[in-house]
């Protein structure tokens, strides 16, 4: 199966294992995957990841753990929003000067940067800009 927007993908799918209070979600492995997953996981916004043999020979699985807040009846994700900024048919760049603020710092943008895939703040703090991968809150 081939997607034309795998970051998309990913973002739907940790959207829709939120959304149900799932605690796992699984999605085709890349190595922009493990790095939004890294960022994710550096931010707190989830509980871990792993990637792991797939079924098929040569296909590896990313496997994160979502991060929840309180226990049982109120239970709540700690991501309450995801949004896909640059998209394969409109790209977003933006220049270190010109990065975008997520509900005011609250949230992250991450970027990629020529330095690797980052969030906002150590864009700022490196002088670097990218593209804007997406948005997480």
């Amino acid at each position: 199966m081939s997607f034309s927007d795998p970051i998309a993908d990913m973002l739907t799918r940790i959207r829709n294992v939120a959304i149900n209070n799932g605690t796992m979600v699984s999605m085709p492995s890349s190595k922009i995957k493990v790095e939004i997953a890294q960022i994710l996981l550096e931010e707190g916004f989830i509980e871990g990841f792993q990637v792991v043999e797939g079924n098929k020979p040569h296909q590896k699985v990313l496997r994160i753990q979502l991060k929840y807040i309180d226990e049982r009846r109120n239970r709540r994700p700690l991501i309450s929003g995801l949004e896909r900024v640059s998209r394969p048919g409109r790209r977003v760049y933006t220049r270190s000067t010109d990065i975008p603020w997520v509900l005011s710092g609250i949230g992250i943008a991450i970027l990629s940067t020529p330095k690797g895939v980052m969030t906002d703040r150590r864009a700022r703090k490196m002088g670097v800009g990218g593209e804007v991968l997406c948005k997480v809150w």
